[in-house]
């Protein structure tokens, strides 16, 4: 045997423990894809058919049609350092997130995803040196544990960002174990002689080589040197990652974001999506799983799977509760800007079916527009308001848990690099700022402040900001809305200009109805042989829409719902 075998052994000697998944995780696989026939999110062509996925919880039946309805909360992702600054010394911190709860609870809010709040050397928290400390900057466990009363006491659930693949090279744990041969923790991360062959090919995407090396021996750091990555196959990493949830919870926390979900086992391109490598991931996330269940029985587990549905599916089986849906975001920039509408509901039916059939019906879809690792959504579109509204109400109005990342309601721009797009939030109309008001860097995209402000804003009812209130609340009153699927509509003369789509629980159903683009649309609502007749205008985001009898009249770049 060669040493790359005796390296590709090292790393998928433990995958026998996944063997039971292994037939779920490839069946999974196969229903997904071929997913090149046709691509994902295309209508087949009138030759193929779609047979929806049998499930073993059996969806709602109600008035001719079936719904497997998906609870939703509208959450909220903040960078703690970026957002208030409670004590003046320029970095936010958990008491500057608390003293800001009410304004997230006017929002609309119903959960907040905090960025890593826990002890680590960087700016950013990816890489931690203690799993059981609150990082300094931001604060003591007792700030957390206030924290967590006060938004609970406001019906405001909060998840953490939990980083289990690696660890910070400056951990207690890696600094032992390179620095030692004989450290008990030299097993808990990958380890080899300098000289060894390895796989090169890193799954991260970084840039960054994979290995690195450290005296006679080189680590495996899929994105980058100072995040070494932990091996998953010693069970003492698993038991102690276990622990380190179970730990969290019993503060009061409702669950975690789940960083790099994929890159447990994934490390290398060419093998990441091998069935070895899908059952291996599976069969440790539902390990996790089982031993929150201990603690927590209902924590949510949202995961960064950057991938495609068909890779997402198989964390859903008695594991993640959701996945970030990357390519849906795509879609709703890509109709914003763009004009045109991008087939939601029947791309959607798509993938929500293989979740479906994935985790019996327990999944949560989690669409978002932005986030932490990509350039804002201002920033996308241009600069460009109304496109900017048409996202949001199109994020808004789809089905699960949507995410929106801090500022986005005001239209906060940022570009990479990284720290760019994680500026301060921006508070007050005045550059210089007020109380509260971190400055940890200088703002490169958002320095004017201005009309980009949370004071600002909330003066004008036509803003950005009362925009996303808006649209939070219908969607918060709307049983529909909130919790309900989605489902196709078609009009009788096609429209790229709009694009519409039903929301429906078992009691009830509405039908979703966004204008794109900058001039007026006139359409005739039929009759929906499945979902009835759509005659009651509940709401909409212009002056002008209307609706009579059938036709429907609507604004430039308008959404409305119908009942």
């Amino acid at each position: 045997m060669n040493t790359m075998d005796g390296s590709i052994k090292k790393r998928t000697g433990k995958l026998r423990i996944a063997a039971a998944s292994l037939l779920l995780a490839i069946g999974v696989a196969v229903l997904a894809g071929c997913a090149k026939e046709p691509m994902e999110g295309e209508r087949p062509s009138s030759a193929q058919t779609v047979e929806p996925p049998a499930t073993s919880s059996p969806p709602i039946k109600q008035a001719g049609y079936e719904v497997d309805e998906q609870p939703g909360t509208v959450y909220y992702e903040i960078f703690v350092r970026s957002f208030y600054d409670s004590d003046g010394d320029g970095t936010g911190d958990l008491k500057g997130v608390t003293a800001k709860l009410d304004y997230l609870k006017e929002l609309g809010i119903g959960g907040i995803w905090l960025m890593p709040i826990q002890a680590s050397p960087s700016y950013h928290g990816y890489d931690t040196t203690d799993y059981y400390a609150i990082n300094p900057d931001y604060g003591k466990m007792d700030d957390l544990k206030e924290l967590l009363s006060e938004a609970h006491d406001r019906g405001i659930k909060i998840i953490m960002d939990l980083v289990v693949n690696h660890t910070s090279a400056e951990h207690p744990w890696f600094i032992d174990a390179i620095d030692n041969p004989d450290s008990p923790y030299r097993s808990w991360y990958h380890i080899v002689n300098g000289d060894e062959k390895v796989l090169m090919d890193g799954a991260a995407g970084s840039g960054s080589p994979p290995w690195h090396a450290r005296g006679d021996s080189k680590y495996l750091g899929i994105f980058w040197g100072g995040m070494p990555d932990l091996n998953f196959d010693e069970p003492a990493v698993r038991e102690e990652m276990i622990r380190i949830g179970q730990f969290w919870l019993e503060q009061g926390l409702d669950g975690f974001r789940l960083d790099a979900a994929k890159h447990i086992y994934g490390d290398f391109t060419s093998t990441i999506y091998t069935p070895e490598v899908t059952a291996a991931n599976q069969a440790w996330w539902q390990q996790f799983r089982d031993g929150l269940s201990e603690v927590k029985p209902d924590a949510y587990l949202v995961g960064e799977v950057w991938d495609s549905v068909s890779v997402i599916a198989p964390f859903l089986d008695r594991a993640l509760s959701s996945a970030f849906h990357f390519d849906l975001s795509d879609r709703i920039m890509a109709a914003a800007k763009n004009e045109r509408d991008s087939d939601f509901a029947f791309s959607l039916g798509r993938s929500h079916k293989l979740f479906e059939q994935a985790s019996s019906g327990a999944y949560i879809d989690a669409p978002f527009l932005s986030n932490h690792d990509d350039n804002r959504v201002m920033t996308v579109l241009d600069g460009h308001v109304p496109h900017a509204k048409m996202a949001a109400a199109i994020l808004l109005t789809m089905p699960g848990n949507p995410f929106i990342y801090y500022g986005e309601e005001i239209g906060m721009k940022g570009a990479k690099p990284d720290e760019y797009i994680r500026e301060p939030m921006i508070w007050y109309s005045d550059s210089n700022g007020g109380e509260g008001q971190t400055t940890w860097e200088s703002s490169r995209h958002n320095a004017e402040a201005g009309a980009v402000s949370v004071e600002a804003q909330l003066r004008d009812e036509n803003s950005l900001l009362e925009h996303y209130r808006k649209l939070i609340k219908w969607r918060n009153e709307e049983p529909a809305l909130r919790d309900g699927v989605i489902a196709e509509y078609a009009l009788a003369e096609s429209n790229s200009k709009v694009s519409l789509y039903i929301r429906a629980t078992a009691e009830e159903r509405v039908l979703v109805v966004h204008n794109l683009s900058s001039e007026p649309q006139v359409l005739e609502l039929a009759e929906s042989p499945i979902y009835g007749r759509f005659g009651e205008l509940l709401y909409t985001t212009a002056d002008g829409a209307n609706l009579e009898n059938s036709e429907l009249n609507m604004p430039p770049f308008s959404t409305v719902i119908v009942k």
